[in-house]
């Protein structure tokens, strides 16, 4: 009969730490969720800090595989993004380098740019 009681402890122990990890995991997801739409609307409203021809000195984010199948850069200038081309395999993340803006989306909420040299 103890044994049963004990069985029935943690089963519930463990059903409740379970059910806790699911909760936080799918709240997390869903918040993230949230929070990129309600960037990406905001995005939309606003006007892009640059224009087409822009030269600028940007800081790389991080990289990304274009479904080309080459590799751009990823930087901001505040807060917008920008894909930058034809980036050197010599840059790494962090680096510094100099671009010029070529092309924005359809929405206008990201822009593409060709790499000019290293900043």
């Amino acid at each position: 009969m103890m044994l049963g009681v004990v069985a029935a402890v943690v089963a519930l122990v463990v059903s409740l730490v379970v059910a806790t990890w699911l909760l936080l995991r799918i709240g997390g997801r869903w918040a993230d969720r949230r929070k990129s739409e309600r960037r990406h609307r905001e995005a939309q409203e606003r006007e892009p800090p640059v224009e087409i021809g822009d030269e600028r000195a940007v800081a790389v984010q991080e990289f990304t595989e274009h479904h080309s199948g080459k590799r751009h850069a990823v930087c901001k200038i505040e807060g917008f993004v920008v894909f930058v081309e034809d980036v050197p395999s010599s840059v790494a993340a962090g680096d510094v380098i100099e671009i010029e803006i070529l092309s924005f989306n359809r929405g206008h909420t990201s822009a593409t740019a060709r790499f000019l040299d290293r900043g």
